[in-house]
């Protein structure tokens, strides 16, 4: 964590940085597993591994007290139209962070389990919790910047909180011009670094996942990986379009032969004059999820996991960490260690958020005529190993 910044925080933006498992898969299947493993070619892990550094807290989220406080107050609620439910998520959360193979680190991350007890200067309306991942590149100044303020744009937006969509759109280019404006004010800053942006903004049951990059949220749902954001990157169909109608183009899978993400705030040697829609875009996708009691836990992580760990292989680790010691700090350690041992080479930030303060129950596969030997997680995580070899 950096002593000093070397920028002025915005106004009411006082973010304290929190800084937050390879878990062996044992199960019935591990024959069925390790057979599968042999099948993937995939180097081995390095020697050395450094030390790690990582948080965990933990906050109670009651959604009928978010919808009591909000009538009461004239205030609409970002969980308004979720139905009645006895579900009541709990929210408890870990993270790690290693710089890897990389000499420098450049990611940053925030864990904030409970938004009403964090910043009392920013009056959050109504009981939430806030997650992000900044990957950062060229530097650390813009990775820092967005952690210390995205924040502070999302509750200050006009559109905030009777559209919370378009309050976090609003905050991401808000955030990515303000960075701006700091660099012309500080010639210490380096507007050319730049950071992608992963952010989850959870109120009741309600969850809104923000991308913009190629860092990627997956949701644990009984075993099941769910993928809520998707990777910006050149090879993108969809961002190639886009790339291409606005005079860009890609070779060699960078976009302009410079960068290998499409979406990123920060990089304005990229970019010109403000207002006007560039290649290289700030502004994110978003995915909304109202949660359930099927959904257990949330993975949020930069590309130095996912280059190397599946979703579903991530989502099998974290599940059976939380059934064996139920602590996300330690099943977020699991995670980097794990990418490490697969000889990740970029630095490396997981957070896992849990929704329950109970471990995940343990998954039955109905009784079939033939015999078989697995559990439903090796299952899940050879269909997934399956799939992505085929």
């Amino acid at each position: 964590m950096l002593a000093e910044t070397p920028f002025p925080i915005l106004e009411s933006s006082g973010f304290i940085k929190e800084h937050g498992g390879s878990s062996t898969i044992e199960d019935e299947s591990s024959d069925v597993l390790g057979e599968a493993f042999k099948q993937l070619n995939i180097g081995k892990p390095p020697r050395h591994v450094s030390g790690l550094r990582h948080c965990m807290s933990s906050a109670v989220l009651v959604a009928s007290e978010l919808e009591l406080d909000s009538q009461r107050n004239g205030v609409k609620s970002c969980a308004n139209g979720v139905d009645s439910s006895s579900f009541v998520p709990v929210f408890r959360s870990g993270s790690c962070s290693e710089k890897g193979r990389r000499h420098n680190m450049e990611d940053e991350h925030i864990c904030i389990d409970n938004l009403l007890e964090h910043d009392a200067a920013l009056d959050f309306p109504f009981p939430g919790a806030f997650y992000g991942v900044f990957d950062g590149h060229g530097g650390l100044d813009a990775a820092t910047f967005v952690r210390e303020n995205i924040l502070k744009f999302i509750v200050e937006d006009a559109h905030f909180p009777n559209c919370v969509e378009d309050a976090i759109r609003s905050a991401f280019v808000k955030t990515d011009h303000a960075f701006s404006d700091n660099c012309s004010l500080n010639s210490s800053l380096n507007s050319s670094s730049g950071t992608t942006a992963l952010t989850a903004l959870i109120c009741g049951r309600k969850m809104l996942i923000a991308n913009a990059g190629d860092c990627r949220a997956v949701l644990g749902k009984r075993g099941k990986a769910v993928e809520l954001s998707k990777d910006h990157k050149p090879d993108c169909k969809s961002e190639l379009l886009r790339i291409e109608k606005l005079g860009g183009y890609v070779l060699d899978g960078y976009l302009n032969e410079k960068l290998s993400v499409t979406r990123a705030l920060g990089d304005w040697h990229m970019k010109g004059p403000k207002g006007i829609a560039y290649p290289l875009s700030a502004e994110p996708e978003l995915q909304e999820t109202i949660l359930t009691e099927e959904d257990e836990f949330l993975i949020m992580g930069c590309d130095g996991l996912w280059d190397v760990v599946s979703s579903q292989c991530a989502v099998t680790i974290v599940r059976r960490g939380l059934m064996t010691h139920n602590d996300p700090k330690r099943c977020a350690t699991d995670l980097v260690k794990e990418a490490i041992k697969w000889n990740s080479s970029d630095n490396l930030t997981v957070i896992v958020v849990c929704f329950s303060p109970n471990p995940p129950p343990m998954l039955h596969i109905p009784r079939l005529r033939v015999r078989r030997s697995i559990s439903a997680e090796g299952l899940n995580f050879l269909k997934d190993m399956l799939d992505n070899n085929v």
